[in-house]
Parts: C-alpha cells; structure tokens; sequence
C-alpha cells in the first residue's frame, strides 16, 4: 500500500497510527504521522508516490495481550512512548489499546468511586 493511501485511511478514521497487518492479522508493523511525514513532504513536492507502508513503518513493535493489566500500561504511558498499543492474541492483532481508551475506563472508574464511594 503507498503511503498517500495509508495517510487517507488515518484521516479517515481521525487515527495517529495503527497497526500494520498481513492477511492473517499478524502483526507486521506500526505506522504513525510521525513516521509518515517526511516521506509524504516528498510526495507532495515531486507529485511521485513511491514509498509503501513497509517502507515507513517501524518493525519493532511494543504490543500488549487481553490479559495485561491497564494500571501497569496507563504508568508506562509516558511522554516518548508509543500513544497506541497493538493487542496481540498468538501473534494475531486483536484489537488496540490508545491513551484515550486509559483516560475512559479512569473516568469510569472515578465516576463509580463518587457514586458509590467506600
């Protein structure tokens, strides 16, 4: 896939990155804006896109699994480390992970915390 269709399917979903899959939904790689901007500065000067996701994305990949506990990665989510966690299930993408979805189930939880407090 080249990396203007990849930037496409972010802004359509209004995503920062994503996981990059094969047809299995094995994990190959991550692709963030970051990764993709001066790359597509490129693009967008000459009008030729050539670069493909492989091409940008980062191959080492931090993942988590379901059974990971969201105190221990809502402390590890700090400044510099990756905002999306991949969740990965026997080497299979089963889902994601963002800053945003830690921020929700804190909410959550203080929200219970005043309704029925202690």
């Amino acid at each position: 896939m080249t990396l203007s269709i990849a930037l496409k399917k972010l802004l359509n979903f209004h995503q920062t990155g994503g996981p990059v899959i094969d047809n299995n939904s094995h994990l190959m790689g991550f692709l963030s804006e970051q990764d993709m901007i001066h790359k597509l500065l490129k693009v967008g000067y000459y009008c030729q896109d050539t670069n493909t996701v492989e091409d940008c994305m980062h191959k080492e990949v931090v993942t988590i699994t379901p059974d990971d506990n969201i105190i221990i990665l809502a402390e590890q989510m700090l400044p510099g480390i990756p905002k999306v966690y991949p969740v990965c299930e026997n080497g299979r993408l089963v889902g994601i992970v963002s800053r945003r979805d830690i921020l929700k189930a804190i909410a959550t939880h203080i929200d219970d915390c005043f309704h029925h407090p202690v």
